[in-house]
């Protein structure tokens, strides 16, 4: 039987006491009509407020690498074969990367997130990433920085962690019983390994997943599981883009509720994880992003990793009309940073202005600024 309307408050009681949601509740989340959308998202929040308070974290990516990749994920514009028009560059210096992370941690970011496209990382590249997070950490002590450089040989996270990286990413992307319809070059059990050796070596365990590639409900919530199961300490929630010249072009089956529903199956199966609204939030949450951050406690800030997101300016003004506050980093004193209106435009007023935002277009806009370039970047 689907759960009723008054019984979404019911659930988060029961969760915030001590219980758990099970596979089927997950699935009526995912299935509840538009009657009960709000009411979905009302419970859901109820569980980020009480881990996370009023507090949004604020990511910004920085693509060290881009394209040039050996892998054939489906959905990725950076795949072996694609076509799509995207940067391609290799890797950036130490002082290009700095300047890049600058950028968004001058905007109100409190983890930098460093990424590479490859299959993995050569020691000799673990050990340029290590200059850099070194000379991020040494330029800004307080920043967080998460390292996502592919699959993961032995020793090397622990070599990242102790340049001093917090947190390290490789997203599963998909339930185990999809994987082999967006991927054929690597395993949902690769990805899976390099997720326990980022926890094993001390690393924060941050893995998330793509929507929109195909999948079934039942297959979202068995990925939700898995990840609760996991003990990953965040979940980047992303959503499809299509990009033109790869094998998921024109796939476009998401709609704002469906988004704001996987954003709250989530938030119940892992009430106390940070849950971050990652890439395509734009195209596909479109005018509801604002609502989704009463469920989502964390974002990333401007564009992605090949493609724009929306000025910087609009998602810190976002925050700000939520009437949430943006998660400051320690200063050098171990002080809190003060949050808050005025200090969000402060950050705001540092933002190069950008392009129109891409929530409303029909194809998805390359990103043709920052990292890698030498336009300023969408912070």
């Amino acid at each position: 039987m689907a759960i009723t309307t008054t019984r979404w408050h019911e659930l988060a009681d029961r969760i915030q006491g001590g219980g758990a949601i099970d596979a089927t509740e997950a699935l009526a989340v995912l299935d509840s009509s538009d009657a009960e959308l709000m009411e979905v998202v009302a419970a859901a929040s109820r569980l980020r407020f009480e881990h996370f308070g009023n507090k949004v974290k604020v990511n910004y990516l920085v693509n060290l690498k881009s394209g040039l990749c050996p892998e054939d994920c489906f959905y990725c514009s950076q795949r072996l074969g694609s076509t799509a028009g995207i940067l391609r560059y290799t890797w950036l210096n130490t002082e290009e990367a700095v300047t890049a992370a600058k950028a968004g941690i001058a905007a109100g970011a409190s983890r930098v997130c460093l990424v590479a496209s490859g299959t993995g990382p050569s020691n000799r590249e673990v050990g340029k990433v290590s200059d850099i997070i070194e000379a991020i950490k040494s330029d800004t002590p307080g920043v967080e920085v998460c390292a996502c450089l592919g699959a993961l040989k032995d020793g090397q996270a622990e070599k990242l962690c102790s340049s001093g990286a917090d947190a390290y990413n490789h997203n599963l992307n998909t339930a185990e019983s999809h994987y082999e319809e967006i991927c054929s070059t690597h395993t949902y059990a690769d990805r899976e390994h390099t997720v326990s050796q980022a926890h094993g070596a001390g690393l924060s365990a941050c893995s998330g997943f793509i929507a929109g590639m195909g999948e079934t409900r039942e297959q979202l919530v068995e990925l939700a599981f898995d990840l609760r199961a996991k003990g990953v300490d965040s979940i980047p929630v992303n959503f499809l883009l299509p990009f033109d010249g790869t094998p998921l072009e024109g796939v476009d089956t998401l709609n704002p509720r469906d988004c704001l529903r996987i954003l709250a199956m989530v938030r119940f199966v892992a009430p106390d994880t940070e849950i971050r609204m990652a890439a395509g939030r734009e195209r596909h949450l479109g005018y509801l992003q604002g609502m989704g951050l009463y469920v989502a406690n964390s974002l990333f800030l401007g564009d992605y990793l090949t493609s724009e997101g929306q000025p910087g300016g609009e998602d810190l003004q976002m925050i700000a009309d939520a009437g949430l506050e943006i998660l400051r980093m320690e200063d050098a004193d171990g002080a809190d940073g003060a949050d808050g209106a005025g200090e969000i435009a402060e950050a705001a007023a540092l933002v190069t202005a950008p392009a129109a935002p891409v929530a409303q277009e029909k194809k998805v806009a390359i990103r043709t600024r920052g990292a890698g370039t030498g336009e300023p970047a969408n912070a």
